[in-house]
């Protein structure tokens, strides 16, 4: 036979009458609904005693990861992502032979000249 404390069966420990309509369930909420780029609606609640800077303008939409935005009129746009760039579109990039050669010269010169103060200073 188990022993414990002197709790009823089924009460929880420490939620006396005293706070339990500030938190939980039974407390006072606000619905805010906030609408992304593609037009869905996401509720959320907050405390009713909360301030108004502290609930935030921009959330991210769960159903469509957008950004969702408290105004249903104007939500935020949707980001715009680089497009994937393709081997042949980097080889575009690159640079010319002469200006390869130079870049190449350039950083040996500095290189001969690093050596020659660590060899003077020997």
């Amino acid at each position: 036979m188990a022993s414990g404390g002197s709790a009823i069966r089924g009460s929880r420990v420490g939620a006396g009458p005293m706070g339990e309509q500030d938190r939980g369930f039974h407390a006072d909420r606000i619905k805010v609904s906030y609408w992304d780029a593609l037009g869905n609606e996401t509720v959320r609640y907050f405390a009713a005693n909360l301030p108004d800077e502290e609930i935030p303008e921009t959330i991210d939409c769960p159903s469509s990861g957008l950004p969702a935005g408290r105004d249903k009129a104007n939500p935020p746009s949707v980001v715009k992502l680089e497009p994937y760039k393709t081997h042949l579109a980097y080889v575009k990039e690159r640079r010319t032979e002469e200006e390869a050669e130079s870049l190449l010269e350039e950083a040996l010169q500095q290189l001969r000249v690093r050596r020659g103060k660590l060899s003077a200073t020997n």
